[in-house]
């Protein structure tokens, strides 16, 4: 006869307590703003700057002052993308790029064989370079063929923002407010000490 298998855990057994929150656990209780989950302490808005220099001279600041700064954030508001570009990509250069990252992992690749090789370890390491950077041209300019002009250049993407906010929890917030008060900022975006 075979008894009827019961699931590890439902909701009321004893232990109920003791689950995580979340999908696997209990529900998480949202936070006070509606955006998920609390992720810790409350934390408070002692600052804020407009570019990220004055908000690390004041963290600096307030570490020089024995300020607990491992409970201190930089917090970017007003995040803009901006992609620089770099220049036009033609076949030419993407098997020029390609060639040269195959140099690279044909080089390491050479130097692992060179190290386990009876033979010459330096003609292994040249052999591995050369075979990575021909790979890697083919391979560059195949890739570039099939974007089909849809991206016939090359850029850098960084994230900018448009203020800095410097925050601590709740509780030290009047302690680093006196610390700052003792700070003096010049002209906007400055800090003097």
């Amino acid at each position: 006869m075979t008894r009827p298998s019961r699931p590890a855990w439902l909701p009321g057994m004893p232990g109920s307590d003791n689950l995580p929150s979340g999908p696997g656990g209990r529900p998480a209780k949202p936070s006070e703003d509606g955006h998920g989950p609390q992720t810790g302490p409350p934390i408070v808005t002692i600052g804020s700057y407009p570019d990220y220099p004055s908000a690390q001279r004041v963290v600096d600041y307030l570490a020089d002052n024995r300020f607990p700064v491992e409970r201190t954030s930089i917090v970017g508001t007003d995040l803009t993308l901006v992609e620089t570009i770099m220049g036009r990509m033609t076949a030419g250069r993407a098997a020029l790029v390609g060639a040269g990252a195959g140099a690279w992992f044909g080089l390491f690749i050479g130097l692992l064989f060179g190290i386990f090789t009876a033979g010459s370890w330096l003609a292994a390491i040249v052999l591995g370079l050369v075979i990575g950077a021909i790979w890697g041209a083919v391979f560059g300019a195949v890739v570039h063929a099939m974007t089909g002009g849809r991206r016939d250049f090359t850029s850098s993407s960084s994230l900018r923002a448009g203020q800095y906010a410097v925050t601590v929890e709740a509780e030290l917030a009047d302690q680093a407010r006196q610390l700052l008060g003792r700070l003096h900022v010049s002209q906007p975006g400055s800090i003097a000490r």
